[in-house]
């Protein structure tokens, strides 16, 4: 594991394990996330326990849970949360999230969250790491996996929360439903006001009625390359 760094002037201090690196796409979902009213959550796929030690942050009051099954990123994620003195309000299960029913309860959470594989087995460049290669791609779990485990840990009433490639967002507002999880929110996210969306921010409901919200567009740069004010608050670099 990699030393500590802080991720911005104050804040939490973060180590990445040597698969899995940390992105842009866990802390701008975060972000999106609405914690309020939430007590207990689970991460599906936590790798180095990024999203678990923000939304933590930003709501004190809730759980956390990570589930991974790589051990080493497992470990590093339990350090994480420990270094920023988690150590009470979290947990790490080193497990497969198609085994969760051999873990948790039925409707266990009302906050799932997940960065997933974004690519279908088989598609672009495939890294010889076998860990690298599973958290990019769906090898050891699909986005129909995710969706069905959150179905299972979900209770009626509790969000999903997710971020996924924009090509993909059939994909991933069909699992959903087919989940009875209801896509409420949507947001996307573009590199600048001149490039397409990459990404898609997602919130379902367990049980929810139909309707979804789409919210302002996300862009990560202005015009002149540089970085958006919506950026710089998310990261808490008003002020620098």
């Amino acid at each position: 594991m990699n030393e500590f760094v802080s991720l911005w002037t104050g804040g939490p201090v973060f180590s990445q394990s040597e698969h899995f690196k940390l992105g842009t796409d866990s802390v701008l979902l975060a972000d999106f996330v609405n914690t309020s009213g939430r007590k207990n959550g689970i991460d599906l796929g936590c790798g180095s326990g990024i999203l678990p030690l923000l939304l933590l942050e930003k709501s004190p009051r809730l759980f956390m849970t990570g589930l991974e099954i790589n051990p080493e990123a497992a470990q590093c994620a339990e350090k994480n949360l420990a270094a920023n003195g988690f150590e009470s309000k979290s947990r790490i299960i080193a497990g497969d999230i198609r085994r969760c029913r051999e873990y948790f309860k039925s409707g266990e959470f009302d906050l799932i969250v997940s960065n997933p594989p974004y690519f279908t087995e088989g598609s672009g460049t495939v890294s010889p790491d076998k860990a690298r290669a599973a958290a990019r791609a769906e090898a050891l779990c699909t986005l129909d996996d995710i969706c069905a485990a959150a179905e299972y840990l979900c209770k009626t009433g509790g969000d999903f929360c997710l971020v996924h490639r924009a090509e993909r967002l059939t994909d991933a507002l069909f699992s959903l439903r087919q989940h009875g999880l209801e896509p409420k929110k949507l947001r996307t996210v573009s590199h600048s006001t001149q490039k397409e969306p990459s990404l898609v921010l997602i919130s379902a409901r367990r049980g929810g009625a139909s309707g979804i919200k789409i919210l302002p567009p996300l862009f990560i740069r202005n015009e002149d390359g540089s970085e958006s004010e919506e950026i710089l608050k998310i990261y808490r670099r008003e002020a620098e």
